[in-house]
C-alpha cells in the first residue's frame, strides 16, 4: 500500500480543492451587462436594479407574483392533436416539443389561470415566450378561447399577457387559423360586457399581434417592449430606409396612439385592479392586504352619559 499517493495526496486536493458554484446562481442582464445575483432578480420581478431593463419571466412566475399569495387555480385546457403536419425541419415536431417541454417545465406556450388580485377575481392568461419563443399554435388558440369561455361563465374579467414570436412554423396553416378563432373568442367577452385587457410584453410579434394581442379595450405595455408584426430589420430590408430612433418600441407607439399605457412591471398589479374595478363600475380595491372596511349599522339610541 502506498500511503502518500493513498491517504495523503486526496486529502491534500480535497482541502484544497476549488468548491464548485452553480452556473444559474447569477444573470447577465441584456441590456448594460450588469451581473445580478438570481435571489435579487427574482425580488425585483426580472427588472435589472441597474438599468431598469425588463428581462424575460415565465408565464408560472408572473402569476406567482400578480395573484394574491400567489394562489391561483389553472384552468384546463383541451389538448390539440400533438403532430398534425407531421412536420420535420431539422428536428422532428415531436421532439422539438419534447425538449421545450423539458427546459420549461410547462406543457405548452400558454398558462391559464383564475384567482384574486388585490381581492379582485380574474381570469388570466399568460404565454411563455421561453417555449419555442411563445409561438402560437392550436393550443394557444385553445387556451384563449378556454380563458375565454372561464371568463364569462363566472363573470369576471379577461387579463392577457403577450409574448411571441409569431405563428409556429411546424403547425402551417392551422397556427394561422387560431387568429380568427381567438378573435371569435375575444369577441364573445365584449358581447358579455366582461372587459378584456391586455398587456404586451417584449416581444409580441407577428400573427399574435394581428390578432388578439391588439383586440384588447385597454392596452398596456412594459416599457421598450418590442411590438410589431414584422420587424424593424425586415423593414429596413424592404423600405431601403433607416427607420426612426425607438421605432415598434412601447414608448414610441405610445406617442403615436397605438397604446394606452407603459406601466413598469412593479406597478402592473395595481394598475390592473385599477382598470378593472373601473370598468367594472366596482370601488376602489383595498391597497393593502387587510379586511376590507365595514360600515357602522346606524343606531337611534343615543350614547349613555356618564355616571357622576
Amino acid at each position: 500500500m502506498n500511503w502518500i499517493s493513498n491517504y495523503v495526496r486526496p486529502t491534500i486536493n480535497s482541502l484544497f480543492s476549488r468548491r464548485e458554484v452553480p452556473e444559474n446562481l447569477w444573470t447577465k442582464c441584456d441590456e448594460c451587462g450588469t451581473m445580478l445575483f438570481h435571489r435579487e432578480l427574482s425580488e425585483n420581478l426580472n427588472v435589472c436594479s441597474n438599468c431598469d431593463h425588463h428581462m424575460p419571466i415565465t408565464a408560472r412566475a408572473r402569476f406567482g407574483t400578480l395573484f394574491d399569495g400567489g394562489i391561483f387555480t389553472e384552468v384546463e385546457v383541451p389538448a390539440p392533436l400533438s403532430d398534425p403536419l407531421h412536420f420535420k425541419d431539422q428536428k422532428k415536431y415531436p421532439d422539438r416539443m419534447k425538449a421545450a417541454i423539458k427546459q420549461t417545465g410547462e406543457k405548452e406556450a400558454m398558462l391559464v389561470a383564475e384567482g384574486e388580485i388585490m381581492r379582485t377575481p380574474v381570469v388570466a392568461a399568460c404565454q411563455d415566450f421561453s417555449f419555442m419563443a411563445g409561438s402560437m399554435g392550436m393550443y394557444v388558440g385553445n387556451a384563449i378561447i378556454a380563458a375565454a369561455e372561464r371568463a364569462v361563465a363566472t363573470k369576471r374579467p379577461l387579463i392577457l399577457f403577450s409574448a411571441a414570436g409569431g405563428a409556429r412554423m411546424q403547425e402551417g396553416i392551422l397556427s394561422l387559423m387560431q387568429m380568427p378563432r381567438t378573435t371569435v373568442a375575444v369577441e364573445m367577452l365584449k358581447e358579455a360586457g366582461l372587459p378584456y385587457i391586455v398587456v404586451l410584453t417584449h416581444p409580441t410579434t407577428g400573427g399574435v399581434t394581428a390578432s388578439y394581442a391588439m383586440l384588447g379595450d385597454v392596452h398596456i405595455a412594459e416599457p421598450n417592449a418590442l411590438i410589431c408584426f414584422a420587424g424593424p430589420r425586415v423593414i429596413e430590408q424592404t423600405i431601403r430606409e433607416k427607420l426612426p430612433e425607438g421605432f415598434q418600441r412601447a414608448e414610441y407607439l405610445l406617442d403615436h396612439g397605438m397604446l394606452d399605457r407603459v406601466t413598469h412591471r412593479k406597478q402592473m398589479k395595481e394598475e390592473l385592479v385599477t382598470i378593472i374595478r373601473m370598468m367594472m363600475k366596482q370601488p376602489p380595491a383595498v391597497m393593502a392586504d387587510l379586511p376590507a372596511p365595514v360600515e357602522k349599522a346606524e343606531t337611534d339610541s343615543k350614547p349613555a352619559e356618564n355616571a357622576e
